[in-house]
Formats: C-alpha cells, structure tokens, sequence
C-alpha cells in the first residue's frame, strides 16, 4: 500500500519537472527575446509654417535670424501664420519688420503682430512705453558727419548767443543725455567727388517733459547732437541733476524773446 503512494508521488513529481522543462523551453530555448505588440500610431497632418527661434522682445527688428521653419498641425492652423507653401522666402520677407509684441520661442510669426518698415504705425511700434518722438533739424556739423544711426545714443547740445555790454557771446551747455535715435532721415549726397551719408533729420526718443523742454531749447538757439559711445551706459536721457533748474530757465528765455 505504501510502495503504491510512493510510486504515485514519484510520478506526479516528475510530470511536474517535465511540464516546468517544457515551459522553459518554449520560453527561452529559441533565444529570441519576447516581442510585445506593436501600437499602430495615428498619422497628423501637418504644415510647415515660421516661428520665432528664440524669444524675441518687443520692438525688435526681425532678421531671419530670428525665426525657422517647423511643422504645424493642420488642425491648428489658422490664416495668420505664415506658411511655407504660400511664402517659401517667408524667413526673408519679414527682415526688418518689428515686433509689435513679445514671442516666445517656437511660438507662430503672426503677420498681424508685424509691423512693416513704412507701413502704418511703424515708428510708434519703435517707441517704449510713455515715451515720445521728437524731430530735429541736424546738419554734418550738428549731426556728427552722417555717423548716428538708428538705436545710437546720443547728446543733445545748446548752443545760443548772448549779449552783454561788451559785446556778444555764446555759450554752450548739454542739456540731455544718454537719448535713443529712433530714425535718422538720411539722404546720399555728392560731396567733393564722394558718396556720403548725411541726415538731414534726426528722430530721438525722449519722455514728455523732456520732449517739451528740446523744443523749447530750439527757440533759443542751435541743437546739436553728440554721438556717444556703444559701451557708455551711463545717464538716463534726462535733464542731469545739477541742471533741473534749466527747465525754468529754458522757460524764461522763450517767453522773454517772445514778448520783446
């Protein structure tokens, strides 16, 4: 009785043994590692159209520096974005626009947030915020010989005679510094058998008051323009402080002119 369990456990055992083999087998005795199934993948649609490649600030001038192509899906396209089917030399069509708004990197180049050089609201797209453009008159003595561009910084000189008992004399003072150019009004001229670059107006950026106060300076004699260096940041385009009694004084001039 007990020599017939004996043989039955033996043989429950080995069946074990044997299925556990034949399981290994199957799973590595081919030596190809278990593949899992494969997800089909929807296809999108998709467009290139321009972005910006990096953040760009407002105000700024676009080169196509500044922006790439990338594919767009379609279902998120809308008329505004420039697309590469419709304008293949969009990257260059907008070098020179500027930035109405900010644009994030990778975000779309929409046309209506460009403003186009000579186009309706270009120059005061240029201007900072609260601030103000003033025009005026340069000529290549006043206006540093045709060297200020755009986005310089300059200062502005004033330059007036006055008359004592003995005789006339003129004085000279600055009376703001550090100001942006915004535009010069440059025309190319033939001078002693040269092609030279003169401004004849001069664009500068300045806050309300001391938009006011460079006009009113203009009425007492002549306005220069001094080119400041690149790296000079000092100075805040306004009035400097051991002057602010020069507004007063500015004042006082025109009215007396004036009423005499």
């Amino acid at each position: 009785m007990r020599s017939s369990r004996g043989l039955a456990r033996i043989i429950v055992l080995l069946t074990a043994l044997g299925a556990g083999g034949i399981a290994a087998y199957l799973a590595y005795g081919t030596g190809e590692t278990p593949v899992a199934p494969s997800q089909q993948v929807e296809k999108v649609d998709t467009t290139d159209i321009l972005v910006a490649s990096s953040d760009i600030a407002f105000g700024t001038a676009l080169s196509p520096a500044n922006v790439k192509w990338q594919a767009w899906p379609n279902s998120a396209l809308t008329p505004s974005y420039i697309r590469k089917t419709a304008s293949p030399a969009g990257a260059d069509q907008i070098a020179g626009a500027i930035a109405r708004t900010s644009f994030l990197a990778g975000e779309p180049i929409r046309e209506d947030k460009l403003v186009r050089a000579g186009g309706s609201g270009y120059m005061s797209a240029l201007i900072t915020n609260g601030m103000r453009a003033i025009a005026i008159e340069i000529s290549p003595e006043n206006g540093v010989a045709g060297f200020v561009l755009p986005n310089d910084r300059v200062d502005v000189l004033l330059t007036k005679a006055e008359k004592s008992q003995s005789g006339e004399t003129y004085t000279g003072e600055t009376i703001l510094t550090n100001v942006r150019v915004l535009a010069i009004d440059q025309i190319v001229e033939e001078k002693s058998g040269q092609r030279v670059v003169i401004g004849k107006l001069a664009t500068l950026e300045l806050s309300p008051q001391d938009a006011e106060n460079l006009a009113l300076a203009r009425r007492l004699g002549t306005v220069s323009i001094v080119l400041r260096s690149l790296s000079d940041k000092t100075g805040d385009g306004a009035i400097a402080a051991k002057n602010a009694d020069r507004i007063n004084i500015i004042r006082f001039g025109v009215n007396s002119s004036v009423t005499r």
